[in-house]
């Protein structure tokens, strides 16, 4: 369609206007080609004749439709001009408060001269991971596609944000680098995003100024690269300054300031830090009040100096060099002041009293009298001699000036060195993200050198932003496989030939730089020669001393006065040596540095030959420098990927929110924001998705393309049929690509069509009305024409007679149907009475069937509970004898030890008396020999003694020679009996771990081995036992010689005290043989018990196996079984064998066991009644139970005291068969107990008598035994009296009192294990014989008793943690069948620490658990499932620690048996905080890891999705696609089915893991705060969701939401009311918002919005159709003026981070711990139930 076609009659158009640039008018009448006027109607209703040129058609702009007005992106406008960009700016400015908007890569941003709420923390988490495009445009959403890039490209990135002074370019750049510091977050301690924040205040302090235009505009060009890390994390910073404006510190126009910094110093003048600087006020220093204004309104230089201060301290510079740059800083002010004089003609001096001179030299360490005179000197060098010439007052004023601009400039760079040092953090860098805040095109009255470096540096970028344009168009095109075509645009290259080419203006003003008497009108006429024709250079006509340039965004008229100083930038050789010679290191340093670095730079290609200049300091001017550091900015940003910022200034007067359009289309034509709409308008510049326009534009659709399933295809025949010209518009693989103006024919075509339906639909409706009005009226007239003709009917046919008639009927109607009436209300009375008689009689007898069920449940209540009395009595008095049984055992084990320990030393003393006995002998046979011969012949007795010396040396020397053979028989015996040993257990393990490998299959294998192994180990014991004989034998044999030796050597006159003491050993002799043989007797006895003892076991043991076997398969088990007792003489080893044996039978065993507990279940069902009687009784006995153990401590512990220990020792066998035939006893009563069970009813009154006799005597026996115990506690008392000194002794008896009871309690356990072990045998076994003995009757298992506790090793500690916490799984099945199991089994670990009173142990148990659930928890932070599981589990086990704590506050639910289990000895009240603090920890790892996943699933399904089918709440907005690092993979669509779908499964898991509901309740409040607070932050910062449609489809899936909660019975969760500020923002989009009434309903309907919430949605309201209006901005008004009163947050964005506070409901469990079972899938075999 030909574009002429659209100026028709209703259209609107723009034409020029000398005020607001553009004004709207309304076509009155249709135009035709060939007409020379277009006939208009203005906005304010004048009429007006537009001419049109015939020849030129010239016709006006279109306006855009009100429907794409506001748009977010320009480029995205139907028509594309000038106009419609400055409309679209000043609706979304003005109207809706709207500061950013996109203008294709662009981000235009309009300074609101206004804090607004959009910056905070939660905007930036907001539009953190979004693209570009998905929520409004913001600095924000720039910088985080720069960001996303840099990620993921791997590239690096820059802002570049531009435009005039004023218009916010540095809070721009800071917002953007602020954005970096939060998002990038690093974890180090360095904390180097807040330093690069922290550079901010100090840059603008020494960097920026008040100007006309702006107070607090940069006067440097800056580009700070922030480096990130391969975790894309900042680790440091960079900044490169440009072209500061030197000249600022010496002079100052009118209204202006000097730098801040300068201020800031003269505002603290009066502290103590600064008293040595000498410093006055502003207005008393030169340098600062030449502008006048000294202050700016609400700034306070004196809490900026502060914060000053407090940045130089964050950065880590030093105060000593901070109190340098201030004593410079005062230097300059103090040389500002110094006066010179002109003393005579040409002369000038400065007088050396002058007080600020002399403050100058003192701060800077010079000599004042080198100052005074070349300030007003100057040293020629001739060829001969060198000649002092002085300078007139005026050179001398530049030379000072000079000299404190250079300073100056020095400290700048040195400051920004400084940030740049501390803001370098070691660690290499992986990319960086630049934002360049440079100054924008700028021209004056009057411009200088310094606009025309600004403007240079605009065009270069000008020019790079061109092609980076055309870049992204090209690609966009070929992605899309659309011809790409070349677009005419305006190319700057010419411009910028002309100033940087050869012999362009940059290298004819360095050239007359270097001539020593070159002059600006010098240079002037150089370039009106070399460069007047060129057309973008001019002479002005009315001036000599200017030259005008066009530039690309306007044409520029520079003054030359002053171009070659500023170029030079000069400052004298003898004042530069001066500083270099000065005291002050800071300032000699300066100068220093500006020698060696004089030619430091990057070069590049002159445009003209270069002339090697005269003076060295002219080699580099600054028009140089700029162009080369200019340079390098274009090859970094060239290397980069760009993203472009341009701040608009809307008035001159820095007020809030005003207009105005002629400053603002200059800036825009400046900045080339204008240029690329030109671009994109030359181009396609409207670009829909083919989803877009067939959800907009199906209404043009017919019936036959509806129907077509391919939607693009749809989409192509309808572009076809309504637009011919196939050139308006092309079809890409994913978007449709209009022309300018094809979108707003489209648009047209739709309102017409819509027109039409409406007339159509309103011409019906009427129609309809109308019949329907109609038809009520005929049939009002009907009706009133038939009561007319009525009574006209009734007068003419009523007479007396008739009425007569009338009244008679009525009598006798009545009568009849009184008669009627009565007769029926008898019937009813006699049946009611009927059914009463029958009813009272029914409840009569059920009253008394009730009662007399009452009085037969009583007599048996009466029975069973006497006959449970009695068998708790006895089950009672049977664990007491169980008690006294471990104690006595206890005591007797602890005799039988010294028994044994008595056993063994009477055993060596009976070897020494065996061997002094023999010895005795042999002596006394000898010396009666000696003594008879010596009374026969006393002479022969010395003869004798000499043969006696003589046979005791050979003697000795033949004992010593068999000693020594003796001996190393002794060691080789040894060595073979270790070998052999070795040698036997070598062969045994081998054995071991053959059988265990394959027992079934090497049966035979494995018998033959044990055989060989018993035969080897007889063997082996015979050889010891000999080896041990001889060994004996040897040492008797040593002791005896060496005996012998010894009493040989004494004299002759011993051996008759010899013969006397043998004589008294005769007589001793037949005692000792007596003590010998009752020893060995009693040994003998010994032994003989012993074998009993074993043959009997065995016996019993054969007896069962038999019983259970039969005749088959006995055999083998008990040849096992007796070879395993006679191998190690124990019988434990042969249940060992028989547990190998059978241990494929423990299923089976299992099986029977159900069986049993299923029978014992029915026969205890007839109980029920019985067992809360029962349970009272068993409280009582239970109390009784704990005096008894009270006094049973008691007892053990005085009859310990008292020695009664060793007499006990002697009943450990009698004890031992007690306690055997108790539990055979004990066995018996249980069978015999079930058979009573059935006989209950008759004998239970006989029972219940013996039961309370039994009673009256154990309580008889218990005042005995209390008596008892008060006798000896008194005698215990005397005992202490007099044994005070014992005390020690008594603990440490306790002690080991204490330690026996633990051993005796593990002695029990292990009996329990092996009682448990044969059952399981037996059961096995029988199972196995169960076809030969199916006609035998069951023997009821007899039950356990435990204690709810687990027993374990110190050394399983670590398999706990493992295999509870770190390997579990929470999808097991075990875990699932019971919640909190691993809980429950943890808290039995801790209860069995308790009860051996080990705190040691207890603290590593808890230690382990807090250590293995903070690591399991580490390792699943993300998984939802592993989450819910351990949250669980840790309520679960911190309710067991209150639970059992034994707190009266948490004992109130337990029940008698709980109470039992509670702990005793520690307080575990600190390791309870603990857990409550993991849980906490534990919580918000679960609420994250839920809110990770639902997220994503928020926004595209509460609010993107249309869940209301035909209602369409979207506006199309044909926005390019702004984000160039998303994939174009179309995501899968979500509704609220998803995320119903998610959480109905988070609620599931929650339920299967078994959490407390009032946590689950917490949970879900917690979820649907996230969903609330998401989905408002999303309205609030986009504009497209706030519509009417949009508000009704958002509270459909509120109700869906809550009928959700319903359903999970979760309505008392507060949840909804979190979405209360989601409700009242939807209702906001739905109400009227028009008048008074609709304000202050709004007022009062939402207390759930803060006041900038309200605003800004009605501020962004949008209508969908073209048949909705925009709120009003009075209307806005009206509503801000009411909500001024409420109190609420400034803030917009609701934090999404909130957590709720979270409480843990303590929950008492009612699981049993004593009915706990471990399963076998947790690997926990190593834990013992009790």
């Amino acid at each position: 369609m030909a574009l002429s076609e659209l100026y028709t009659k209703y259209n609107r158009v723009w034409i020029p206007d000398p005020e607001e640039v553009w004004q709207s008018a309304e076509i009155l009448k249709d135009y035709k080609p060939g007409d020379d006027v277009l006939e208009l109607q203005l906005e304010n209703g004048t009429e007006m004749r537009y001419p049109v040129e015939t020849g030129n058609v010239q016709l006006p702009h279109l306006r855009n439709p009100d429907i794409l007005v506001g748009e977010n992106d320009l480029t995205a406008l139907s028509y594309l001009h000038e106009p419609a960009v400055l409309h679209n700016l000043r609706v979304r400015f003005v109207e809706s408060k709207i500061i950013y908007t996109y203008c294709g890569i662009i981000l235009v941003a309009v300074n609101p001269y206004k804090q607004l709420p959009i910056y905070g923390d939660a905007v930036i988490h907001a539009y953190s991971g979004q693209n570009m495009g998905d929520l409004d445009p913001h600095i924000f959403a720039v910088a985080e596609e720069a960001y996303k890039q840099m990620a993921r490209n791997n590239r690096n990135q820059s802002i570049i944000v531009s435009g005039e002074s004023g218009a916010g370019k540095t809070v721009s750049a800071r917002y953007a680098m602020r954005y970096f510091a939060v998002v990038s977050k690093s974890s180090s301690k360095t904390r180097v995003e807040d330093k690069v924040l922290a550079s901010n205040p100090i840059t603008e302090a020494i960097g920026n100024a008040k100007t006309t235009r702006n107070d607090n505009s940069s006067r440097f060009g800056k580009y700070t690269e922030i480096s990130f890390d391969q975790r894309h994390q900042i680790i440091g910073a960079n900044m490169r300054t440009y072209l500061l404006e030197k000249s600022r510190v010496v002079f100052q126009s009118e209204n202006e300031r000097n730098y801040h910094i300068f201020y800031q110093l003269c505002a603290c003048a009066d502290q103590p830090d600064f008293k040595h600087l000498r410093l006055l006020s502003a207005d008393q220093f030169q340098y600062t009040c030449l502008g006048g204004a000294t202050e700016i309104d609400g700034v306070d230089d004196r809490a900026d100096m502060a914060e000053t201060r407090r940045t130089f301290t964050l950065l880590g510079l030093k105060e000593d060099f901070l109190s340098d740059v201030f004593k410079v800083l005062a230097a300059i002010l103090h040389l500002g002041n110094v006066t010179i004089k002109t003393t005579s003609g040409e002369k000038s001096a400065v007088s050396t009293s002058d007080v600020h001179l002399a403050v100058f030299c003192e701060l800077v360490c010079v000599d004042v009298d080198s100052v005074c005179r070349w300030l007003c000197h100057r040293r020629l060098v001739l060829l001969a001699e060198t000649v002092v010439k002085p300078v007139p007052m005026e050179r001398a004023v530049n030379a000072r000036d000079a000299l404190a601009k250079h300073i100056y400039a020095h400290l700048f760079d040195c400051v920004i060195h400084r940030i740049n040092t501390a803001l370098k953090v070691p660690g290499k860098q992986h990319s960086f993200i630049g934002v360049l805040d440079i100054y924008g095109f700028e021209t004056f009255d009057v411009n200088s050198f310094e606009q025309f470096c600004i403007n240079y540096a605009n065009e270069k970028l000008q020019h790079q932003f061109n092609l980076h344009v055309f870049k992204l168009e090209q690609e966009e095109y070929m992605k899309e496989d659309i011809p790409w075509t070349l677009i005419d645009f305006y190319d700057n290259q010419p411009v910028i030939d002309l100033i940087e080419a050869k012999m362009g203006i940059l290298d004819l003003l360095d050239e007359e730089c270097l001539f020593p008497q070159g002059t600006d009108l010098n240079w002037l006429q150089k370039l009106y020669n070399f460069l007047g024709s060129n057309p973008l250079f001019s002479k002005p006509r009315l001036s000599n001393q200017a030259f005008v340039i066009q530039h690309f965004a306007d044409q520029v008229e520079y003054q030359c006065k002053g171009f070659l100083e500023k170029n030079r930038d000069t400052l004298y050789e003898e004042l530069v040596d001066i500083m270099k010679a000065s005291k002050f290191s800071l300032l000699a340093d300066f100068f220093r540095e500006e020698s060696q670095t004089a030619v430091r730079g990057v070069r590049v290609k002159a445009a003209t030959p270069a002339v090697k200049p005269a003076n060295k300091q002219l080699r580099t001017t600054v028009g140089n420098k700029f162009r080369s550091s200019l340079y390098l900015l274009m090859e970094t940003l060239n290397a980069t990927t760009p993203h472009y910022v341009r701040c608009i200034k809307p008035n001159e007067d820095k007020q809030p929110f005003e207009y105005d359009s002629k400053r603002v289309v200059q800036q825009l034509r400046a900045c080339g924001v204008l240029e690329t709409v030109h671009i994109s308008a030359q181009s396609y510049p409207s670009r829909w998705t083919y989803i877009e326009f067939y959800s907009r534009y199906s209404i043009l659709m017919t019936q036959a393309e509806v129907v077509l399933n391919d939607k693009k295809q749809t989409c192509k025949s309808v572009l076809q049929r309504l637009i011919p010209d196939s050139d308006q518009y092309k079809f890409g693989r994913t978007k449709i690509f209009f022309r300018a103006g094809q979108v707003a024919y489209l648009e047209k075509l739709r309102l017409d069509r819509l027109r039409a339906a409406c007339v159509t639909i309103q011409s019906h409706v009427r129609g309809w009305s109308q019949r329907r009005r109609f038809l009520r009226l005929r049939n009002a007239a009907c009706i009133l024409q038939q009561y007319i003709r009525g009574q006209r009917r009734i007068r003419q046919t009523v007479t007396a007679a008739a009425l007569k008639q009338g009244w008679a009927s009525v009598v006798i109607q009545k009568h009849c149907r009184g008669y009627l009436v009565r007769r029926v209300y008898k019937l009813v009375l006699v049946a009611t009475v009927k059914i009463q008689a029958y009813i009272r009689g029914w409840l009569a007898r059920k009253r008394h069937k009730k009662l007399v069920e009452e009085q037969k449940a009583l007599v048996l209540q009466k029975y069973a509970r006497a006959w449970l009395v009695r068998r708790r009595f006895q089950t009672m008095r049977r664990l007491v004898l169980n008690v006294q049984l471990s104690y006595r055992v206890q005591q007797l084990r602890k005799k039988l030890e010294e028994q044994g320990k008595e056993n063994r030393g009477l055993m060596e003393r009976l070897t020494g008396l065996a061997n002094a006995h023999s010895q005795g002998l042999d002596k006394l046979q000898a010396l009666e020999a000696e003594l008879s011969k010596s009374a026969n012949n006393r002479m022969s007795l010395e003869k004798q003694e000499k043969r006696n010396k003589e046979a005791a040396n050979q003697m000795i020397t033949q004992l010593q020679t068999q000693k020594a053979a003796l001996e190393a028989e002794k060691k080789t015996m040894e060595a073979k009996m270790a070998e052999s040993a070795q040698q036997m257990r070598d062969n045994f393990s081998e054995l071991q771990k053959r059988l265990q490998e394959d027992l079934e299959k090497e049966e035979r294998r494995r018998k033959i081995a044990e055989n060989n192994l018993e035969n080897q180990k007889e063997d082996s014991g015979r050889e010891v036992e000999v080896l041990q004989l001889e060994n004996r034998q040897l040492r008797e044999e040593k002791l005896r010689l060496q005996m012998q030796l010894e009493e040989e050597k004494h004299q002759i006159a011993e051996l008759q005290e010899q013969i006397t003491q043998l004589t008294k050993h005769i007589k001793v002799l037949p005692e000792l043989r007596k003590d010998i043989h009752n020893l060995q007797s009693q040994k003998t006895e010994q032994e003989r018990r012993v074998r009993e003892q074993t043959h009997q076991a065995k016996v019993k043991m054969n007896v069962i196996i038999k019983q259970l076997l039969g005749d088959r398969s006995s055999e083998d088990i008990l040849s096992a079984a007796s070879d395993d007792a006679e191998e190690d003489g124990n019988l434990l080893l042969a249940f060992d064998g028989l547990q190998k044996a059978t241990r494929v039978m423990e299923t089976q065993l299992r099986d029977q066991r159900e069986g049993f507990e299923s029978q014992v279940e029915v026969l205890s069902f007839k109980m029920e009644h019985l067992q809360k009687e029962n349970e009272q009784l068993q409280n009582l006995f239970q109390e009784k139970s704990d005096v008894n153990e009270s006094i049973r401590q008691e007892v053990a512990r005085l009859t310990a005291e008292n020695m009664v220990i060793p007499e006990l020792k002697q009943q450990v066998g009698e004890l031992l068969r007690q306690k055997q035939d108790l539990e055979t006893q004990q066995q018996e009563e249980t069978s015999q107990m079930m058979g009573r069970i059935e006989e209950v009813s008759t004998r239970l009154q006989n029972d219940l008598q013996e039961e309370s006799s039994r009673c009256r005597q154990f309580e008889q026996q218990l005042e005995e035994v209390q008596r008892r115990l008060e006798e000896q506690q008194e005698q215990q008392e005397q005992l202490l009296k007099q044994q005070q000194a014992e005390q020690e002794a008594k603990s440490r008896l306790r002690q080991e009192t204490s330690r026996l009871t633990a051993d005796n309690m593990g002695l029990e356990e292990q009996l329990d294990m092996k009682d448990r072990l044969i059952k399981k045998l037996q059961d096995q076994i029988r199972s196995l014989n169960a076809p030969d003995k199916a006609n035998q009757k069951a023997t009821p298992a007899v039950p356990r008793e435990y204690l709810g506790m687990l027993e374990y090793r110190r050394e399983d500690e670590p398999k706990i943690i493992q295999n509870l916490i770190l390997d579990l799984r929470p999808r097991g099945v075990v875990v699932n069948m019971f919640p909190g199991l691993a809980a429950h089994l943890l808290f039995m670990c801790v209860r069995h620490a308790d009860y051996l009173n080990d705190g040691a142990k207890l603290k590593s148990l808890m230690h382990g658990i807090i250590t293995g659930l903070k690591k399991v928890i580490m390792e699943h932070q993300e998984d939802f499932e592993a989450l819910s599981f351990w949250l669980s589990n840790t309520c679960h086990l911190l309710n067991c620690l209150k639970q059992y704590s034994g707190e009266e506050e948490f004992m109130k639910h337990n029940t008698p048996r709980q109470n039992k289990n509670c702990l005793t000895n520690f307080d575990l009240s600190e390791h309870r905080q603990i857990f409550s603090d993991l849980a906490i920890r534990i919580y918000h790892k679960f609420i994250a890891a839920m809110e990770t996943m639902v997220t994503p699933l928020i926004v595209p399904a509460m609010l993107e999705h249309e869940s209301l089918q035909g209602i369409s709440s979207m506006k199309p907005s044909g926005l390019r696609k702004r984000s160039n690092s998303v994939y174009e993979e179309a995501a899968e669509a979500c509704s609220m089915a998803s995320i119903l779908q998610l959480l109905s499964g988070f609620h599931g898991s929650m339920l299967q893991h078994g959490m407390d509901s009032e946590l689950v309740k917490q949970a879900v409040r917690q979820l649907f705060y996230l969903l609330g607070a998401t989905c408002l932050n999303t309205i609030l910062l986009r504009k497209d969701m706030c519509s009417c449609r949009k508000g009704m489809q958002i509270r459909c899936n509120i109700s869906y939401l809550e009928e959700w909660l319903k359903e999970k019975d979760l309505q008392g969760s507060s949840a909804m009311e979190t979405l209360r500020p989601l409700s009242q923002a939807a209702w906001l989009l739905q109400v009227n918002k028009t008048s008074d009434e609709d304000a202050r309903e709004i007022r009062d309907s939402c207390p759930e919005l803060s006041p900038v919430q309200i605003v800004k949605i009605l501020n962004s309201y949008t209508p969908i159709d073209d048949f909705e209006k925009r709120v009003a901005s009075s209307f806005v008004r009206k509503v801000q003026a009411l909500l001024q009163e409420r109190e609420g947050s400034s803030q917009l964005m609701v934090d999404t981070q909130y957590r709720f506070q979270v409480t843990f409901p303590f929950c008492a469990s009612a699981q049993a711990l004593e009915l706990l079972q471990v399963p076998s899938s947790l690997r926990l075999s190593f834990l013992t139930r009790i």
